[in-house]
């Protein structure tokens, strides 16, 4: 027999065992003597009020075992004689893209201009310790994609891109814990995705698949404006079906090629702005209404805020951007001589620290004039040229220029700084005077805004430190709504963050399935 409840408990009773089975027992009136599975099926923190409940909806099997949760499985057909398919990133686009494609029948190439997952760990400790980027292999390029040591995160808003759920039991297939298909905003943590990224490799492969590192595609091969296939830098043709670029959000040397070759981008709206540091404790007091701390039950509490701004007559909001709870600031550049920052959290989030972007839309009218006069390659520059100007500001290393939160909302450079979970250091800077004066402004109001919603928030105990600036694409692929083809060439199929078609893990996944599904569906036999 299978029972389903709906149930809204202390957190010492969700989350315990033992107290949960005693909590269901007594509401069902089920007798200890029989035997009793009890399974969540979903479960969300609700801390609106001044004592935090856990809504959970449970699955109770009495005298039955559990249905398997799962349907996904590591085991796929043997596509060693299938038709290639040319997939161009390992990130969760680029391999998600290539499961798909073996299930469909194709073989997938799937290129990589960086290492892979644990060979990466080298470069990013460099750019930690040394300060010193290697453009091919960093926190955004290399095997799992900027996602797999930048958090693994799981939340997305998206509903129409593909099956969120299919995603995630893949993920649990290759190693991830079931609690990813229970809680509403789900987290891998970047201490456990190297092995689960490692694992989705080793399926691609056993299938007869191929997955290529240090391996940098330099040009296109086109014929009857047909994409026939890649050149890599070391000048190996690979030829397929077709070509699914899944190169991320950071990958400009690709959109150079593009614009190169004539091959129709277009620039976009992208977002600005900093990284905000308090401590966990702060946070949680201000979330969990505790006076202390949140207690062995809760886990590191997050925020989620957004405000719209007036800037010489110009309304923009400002919003928290990937907030990495019990989490790390993290240096991501992608060549030397730009800063940039993102953040991350491990499974436990047990940091000392919260972080969070806090960043502005970025429209194309935002930008100065120059660059709105460079075409579909100008908010990409004006993106490379505020981070070149931070790296400056930092010293010309990977120390980031910071300041105190109330310091710079109130205009006074921070005679001193806080600590930082951010590795290669932090300087006192006039964050006004780093930023474009239109995203510090913003920014400005944004906090004053934020400390208003979120009392204890804006204060000296809290620094910003910049600057965040890849929170997405400023360039756009474009393609068919319907075929995922470019709108010009055929056989290219611009897929997930890189090509504006994505945000995160969840919806670079089902984007990368999708355009699997529509090359297949066009050109594969």
């Amino acid at each position: 027999m299978k029972k389903e409840l709906q149930l809204r408990l202390p957190p010492e009773v969700a989350f315990d065992e033992a107290n949960l089975r005693e909590e269901v027992l007594k509401i069902t009136g089920i007798s200890e003597q029989e035997e009793v599975y009890i399974r969540p099926h979903k479960r969300s923190i609700d801390a609106r009020s001044r004592q935090v409940k856990v809504n959970l909806s449970l699955e109770v099997f009495v005298n039955e075992k559990p249905s398997p949760r799962i349907t996904a499985t590591k085991e796929y057909s043997d596509v060693s004689k299938g038709d290639p398919v040319v997939i161009v990133g390992a990130g969760p686009a680029g391999l998600f893209a290539a499961l798909r494609v073996i299930e469909l029948g194709g073989r997938p190439i799937v290129l990589e201009r960086g290492k892979d997952v644990r060979s990466r760990r080298r470069d990013l400790a460099a750019i930690n310790k040394e300060h010193t980027v290697n453009p091919e292999s960093n926190y955004c390029f290399g095997e799992g994609g900027a996602g797999t040591y930048s958090d693994g995160k799981l939340y997305t808003r998206s509903k129409k891109r593909g099956d969120i759920r299919r995603v995630l039991e893949i993920l649990v297939a290759h190693g991830a814990r079931e609690d990813i298909l229970v809680d509403a905003h789900p987290h891998i943590g970047t201490n456990k995705l190297p092995a689960l990224v490692a694992d989705l490799r080793e399926s691609i492969i056993q299938a007869g698949g191929e997955v290529l590192f240090d391996t940098k595609v330099n040009d296109f091969i086109i014929a009857d404006n047909e994409l026939k296939g890649v050149i890599t830098a070391d000048g190996e043709r690979i030829e397929g079906l077709g070509v699914i670029l899944a190169t991320g959000h950071s990958a400009r040397d690709i959109f150079e090629l593009l614009d190169r070759k004539n091959i129709f981008i277009e620039a976009k709206p992208f977002a600005l702005g900093v990284r905000v540091e308090h401590s966990q404790q702060l946070i949680d007091q201000i979330q969990y209404n505790c006076k202390v701390d949140r207690g062995p039950y809760l886990s590191a509490s997050a925020y989620s805020l957004v405000q719209q701004t007036t800037v010489n007559g110009i309304q923009r909001g400002v919003f928290s951007f990937c907030m990495c709870p019990g989490g790390f600031i993290v240096p991501a550049a992608t060549a030397p001589g730009e800063l940039v920052v993102n953040g991350m959290s491990p499974s436990r989030r047990d940091s000392k620290f919260a972080n969070s972007g806090i960043v502005s839309a970025v429209e194309l009218e935002d930008l100065p004039k120059a660059y709105r006069e460079e075409g579909a390659l100008g908010a990409m520059h004006f993106q490379a040229d505020v981070e070149k100007a931070v790296w400056k500001a930092g010293g010309s290393t990977q120390t980031a220029p910071a300041q105190r939160l109330k310091d710079f909302v109130d205009g006074r450079v921070s005679s001193t700084l806080l600590d930082s979970s951010y590795q290669p250091g932090l300087v006192s800077a006039a964050m006004d005077e780093v930023l474009p004066d239109f995203i510090a402004e913003r920014l400005k109001q944004a906090f004053r805004g934020f400390g208003q919603k979120m009392r204890g928030y804006l204060s000296n105990d809290a620094q910003i430190i910049g600057v965040e600036s890849r929170t997405s694409s400023p360039v756009r692929i474009p393609r068919d709504k319907e075929t995922f083809e470019h709108t010009e060439l055929r056989r290219l199929y611009p897929c997930g963050e890189g090509a504006g078609y994505a945000g995160g893990i969840v919806s670079a996944a089902m984007d990368g399935e999708r355009c699997a599904e529509k090359l297949m569906e066009k050109y594969g036999n």
